[in-house]
């Protein structure tokens, strides 16, 4: 942490450990770390006159000082103004030295926030200053987002000296700032550090201040440009034309039965052309859920292995893995194409056994989870690798399995919809294509939102659409806290309904089963044997059971946009009329509120990432949880849009014209962050 410059900054080794904690690792990461709010203490407020609510800053004398005991020990003390007001002081936690900075007598200052208390008006815990040695403050006070043990003077002080070390010359030059109307860097850090108290609070946070436009416009053109380069980089890079004869392919499409869509020819001769280049691919492959997209990576990865070279299929979860495992077996074990499955789970001997015919070449194709980017894992010639559902792996896990290879293609799969400004800023690098119909075959599904309360009508519900010979699941919320609790309630469920409903065979499948378990009660399943599949959230991807027309959803209102849209789109892939029940329990957040209602109201997987995009923020988006790298700092990608145009028009220009500009720009806004750059 700051080698460099801890010594420069005066920052000692616990508070850098801090820094650490708080992301902060260079002179610059600091000088960027803006407030959260401001106190005003430019001014006095006479105690008559102070709002309650508000955080204001007043001055009087001491009058009276007593520690209490009951209910609990806390030191009282009242100060007056002479504006015919009294303020009580409440501290829960002091020392000796509080109580001799308020002597009876003393003139103080306190700033903090009026409550009106049992006894009167009080500020509880209030900063306290000595009035008859110290000015009023000459800006407003920043206070920051902060972890325990680094306190806000600290905090204050590191920043200020960062301020006033770190070169703030603009990277950018007048003439640009001039056309876009923006202010200088040097400025614009130095006002929301320290605002004059001509500012307001709202103009301050409001994020339309000239000030914050040329932080957010920094940050996205410093995106741009990376992305840009990375491109560019990858288009100048060497691999391997894969060009197949088109035998293998063929003979799996005559042997489905069903027709590709054109959507789906569309984007297969997209990638296609993109593997018979000489650079890497980097194409992303997007369709909103049952579009198809598992033949068309199916049909891509024989592209790969009639040129000759191994394919690599990676799935976040083992279930989903499993689900893309069994397709693929499916369709190429009759052309005599051995598939290789790797997960955690294994057993050693299998596992082994798997492993040595990918490193030798026997399994031209090799499924797994992120056990096949484990350094013991080798393929001897992987020339494409296929990742699913990628925006659920951390960045420097693609990143593993990409190493795999020498310059190999990569062809990522979402069946969450990337919505226009997500693929507009962090997407730049990619190619996408996008599956826009569904097969005609798919039937639309009704959405129903149902108090938790009326619980029977939806088991009666339920052997109604079983009796018509259809089946039916029951998702049960996924407890991040406790899997024995998530399975807890998964069995409990299972239970209940074998209880409510002795006529139907019901069946549990959830993810502390192994690998064989969880396969068998879903062969069971697929196979119409059982009538409902109680499940914990493992069945959100990949699962495909066209007689099922029944999905109910316990607790919806514990999970995301994406993953209730994930776990509809089960349903609906037969010809039957096909339900999507929501249950949910009351009292319901605001968040809970605003999900549940997207859900109910749009069935477009675009228009629902659009709106999770504005209740979330990117990062789920993106694996950057995962990464550790905060994507963006400042700016607001749907506020922000018209800074990201500007910021996308401008990259390709700075780089042509001025790589002098692009060189320092990036070195100060990503200088952190350029291994993560285009995976």
């Amino acid at each position: 942490m700051l080698p460099v410059h801890q010594k420069q900054l005066k920052i000692t080794d616990v508070s850098a450990k801090k820094l650490e904690k708080l992301n902060l690792h260079t002179p610059w990461d600091i000088a960027l770390h803006l407030p959260l709010r401001y106190e005003d203490e430019t001014h006095i407020m006479p105690i008559a006159d102070a709002p309650a609510g508000t955080p204001c800053q007043v001055e009087g004398e001491v009058l009276h000082q007593e520690v209490q005991f009951k209910p609990r020990r806390q030191l009282i003390v009242q100060i007056a103004d002479g504006s015919g007001s009294v303020l009580h002081l409440r501290f829960i936690h002091f020392y000796a030295s509080h109580q001799k900075q308020m002597a009876v007598g003393k003139r103080i200052r306190a700033v903090g926030e009026i409550k009106r208390g049992f006894y009167g008006d009080e500020m509880i815990h209030p900063k306290i200053r000595d009035a008859e040695n110290s000015g009023l403050a000459e800006s407003l006070t920043p206070v920051y987002p902060t972890v325990n043990g680094l306190n806000q003077p600290t905090l204050r002080r590191i920043i200020q000296t960062a301020l006033d070390t770190v070169p703030l010359h603009d990277t950018l030059p007048d003439e640009l700032l001039g056309r876009l109307k923006l202010p200088h860097l040097a400025e614009s850090l130095r006002l929301l550090h320290a605002p004059p108290p001509s500012y307001t609070i709202y103009q301050l946070s409001d994020g339309t201040l000239p000030a914050w436009q040329r932080l957010k416009f920094d940050e996205l053109l410093a995106q741009q440009l990376s992305m840009r380069l990375a491109r560019q980089k990858r288009v100048s890079g060497t691999a391997k034309a894969l060009k197949g004869n088109g035998g293998l392919s063929d003979k799996l499409v005559r042997s489905l039965p069903f027709d590709l869509t054109r959507a789906q020819q569309r984007v297969l001769s997209e990638i296609r052309a993109d593997l018979a280049q000489t650079h890497p691919m980097h194409r992303l492959l997007q369709g909103d859920v049952g579009s198809g997209k598992t033949i068309v990576a199916a049909l891509s990865a024989l592209t790969a292995i009639e040129a000759g070279y191994q394919v690599a299929v990676m799935a976040p979860t083992e279930i989903l893995a499993e689900q893309h495992y069994i397709k693929f077996k499916q369709w190429f074990e009759p052309m005599g194409l051995a598939v290789a499955w790797l997960s955690g789970s294994q057993r050693k001997k299998e596992k082994e056994q798997n492993k040595a015919a990918v490193s030798d070449g026997l399994a031209p194709i090799a499924v797994g989870t992120h056990a096949l980017f484990q350094e013991d894992v080798q393929f001897q010639n992987l020339g494409l690798v296929i990742v699913d559902e990628q925006h659920r792996f951390g960045v420097a896990q693609r990143l593993a399995l990409k190493n795999k290879g020498q310059d190999v293609h990569q062809l990522m799969m979402s069946a969450t919809p990337i919505p226009r400004t997500l693929a507009m800023s962090f997407f730049a690098d990619l190619d996408v294509s996008v599956i826009d119909e569904l097969p005609p075959n798919r039937t639309p599904i009704k959405t129903r939102l149902v108090n938790n309360a009326r619980r029977a009508e939806v088991e009666g519900f339920m052997l109604n659409t079983c009796r018509k010979g259809q089946q039916a699941y029951w998702v049960c919320p996924l407890i991040e806290e406790s899997e024995t609790l998530q399975l807890q309630t998964a069995t409990e469920t299972l239970e209940a309904l074998q209880t409510a409903l002795p006529e139907l065979s019901v069946g549990l499948v959830h993810g502390r089963m192994k690998a064989a378990e969880k396969a068998e009660i879903m062969a069971e399943f697929s196979a119409g044997r059982l009538n409902v599949l109680v499940a914990t959230t493992v069945i959100e991807v990949g699962v495909d059971v066209p007689n099922a027309s029944l999905m109910v959803i316990e607790h919806a209102e514990r999970m995301g946009l994406a993953q209730l849209h994930q776990l509809r789109g089960r349903v609906g892939r037969g010809g039957a009329a096909s339900h999507c029940v929501l249950l949910f329990a009351e009292p319901l957040s605001e968040l809970a509120k605003a999900r549940l209602k997207v859900i109910y109201e749009h069935t477009d997987g675009f228009e629902i990432a659009r709106q999770d995009l504005n209740i979330r923020g990117p990062g789920e988006f993106l694996g950057a949880r995962q990464s550790g790298v905060p994507m963006l700092r400042f700016a607001n990608l749907e506020e922000d849009l018209h800074l990201l145009e500007k910021a996308r028009e401008i990259a390709p220009q700075l780089i042509e014209q001025r790589p002098d500009i692009v060189d320092a720009h990036l070195d100060r806004w990503l200088s952190s962050r350029e291994g993560y750059l285009g995976v």
